[in-house]
């Protein structure tokens, strides 16, 4: 922010009021702007409180631990504001056009065919939890009762598709032929050697799908919201595996704000506040794994993603 001096004029004999009141006004005007730096609310400027505000794109952004964090934030000088969005396709473009300063909604598999597929390089500021992808259905009880021909719906998205996959693999209802990856597609099922069909759609719509399917492959974010219970998944991926790292939720920025201390004070303040916490695992039930991973870690694990997923490609 570049300063603008006013114009001093010669000395006079005498200042009017009007004058006076003026340049008291272009000071208070002045300074008052240096006081704030991203923006906030004329209550804060008014006391001259530094503050910075910071906009955040999520993917279910009514449930209430956003509001925790929010106020959580305001108590450390930081004006957080919270866009929802409808699906996951649109917080990473968002971010990388400057309309958002930072978004939270996915893993690091989901974020690396982002950038390979979009010549992007937004990064990983922070981690949060890694979160286990689930088998529901209102139709069966088990995954037993899940007859020859019946269809199965996944996620369409790549990332959480191949997830989705190995879970029905693991569940012994499809045959992957490349014994199964984080880059597996419908393509390599072996038909002649799995149980079900398997139909990707919008992960949104995998929910009410179900009362036309024998099961679905449900995100997360997803299942409560669509009257579910976790407890009565079918089958689950392991958030113990070692190999489910490109998994963890991440906090994520444009690379230029990677070492942002506002936002890695964000990032800090959503990792240490027990409210939030206690929020985000009310969210998913008690089934998310809350996890605190360097962020040098998170981006070599982001590099190794890209690199295999620009291999794949």
């Amino acid at each position: 922010m570049s300063e603008n001096h006013p114009q001093i004029a010669p000395p006079a004999k005498r200042r009017t009021p009007l004058l006076v009141g003026i340049a008291v006004l272009a000071i208070i005007a002045v300074v008052g702007g240096f006081l704030w730096s991203r923006g906030g609310d004329d209550a804060g400027a008014a006391s001259g409180e530094e503050r910075e505000k910071v906009v955040l794109g999520t993917v279910g952004a009514s449930d209430p631990y956003w509001q925790v964090l929010v106020d959580a934030a305001a108590d450390e000088g930081i004006d957080l504001e919270v866009k929802d969005f409808a699906d996951y396709t649109q917080p990473n473009p968002a971010l990388s056009e400057g309309e958002l300063d930072i978004n939270q909604f996915q893993h690091l598999v989901y974020l690396a065919e982002y950038n390979v597929a979009n010549d992007d390089d937004i990064v990983p500021l922070g981690s949060t939890a890694i979160y286990p992808l689930g088998l529901y259905s209102t139709e069966v009880d088990s995954v037993e009762e899940i007859q020859d021909g019946d269809t199965v719906v996944v996620p369409d998205d790549d990332s959480n598709q191949a997830r989705a996959l190995l879970i029905l693999q693991s569940a012994g209802l499809i045959t992957l032929t490349d014994g199964g990856s984080i880059y597996s597609t419908l393509a390599d099922i072996d038909e002649s050697a799995s149980k079900v069909q398997v139909k990707a759609i919008k992960a949104d719509l995998t929910p009410t799908s179900l009362p036309d399917v024998a099961a679905a492959v449900i995100n997360n974010d997803f299942v409560e919201k669509a009257g579910l219970s976790f407890e009565d998944a079918l089958a689950t991926d392991d958030v113990e595996d070692p190999n489910a790292l490109p998994y963890v939720n991440v906090f994520a920025v444009r690379a230029e704000d990677r070492d942002d201390p506002t936002l890695l004070k964000l990032v800090e303040i959503y990792q240490e506040t027990q409210a939030v916490l206690d929020g985000v695992q009310d969210v998913s039930g008690g089934t998310a794994e809350l996890v605190k991973v360097p962020q040098d870690e998170l981006q070599a694990s982001l590099d190794d993603v890209e690199a295999d997923t620009a291999a794949q490609k």
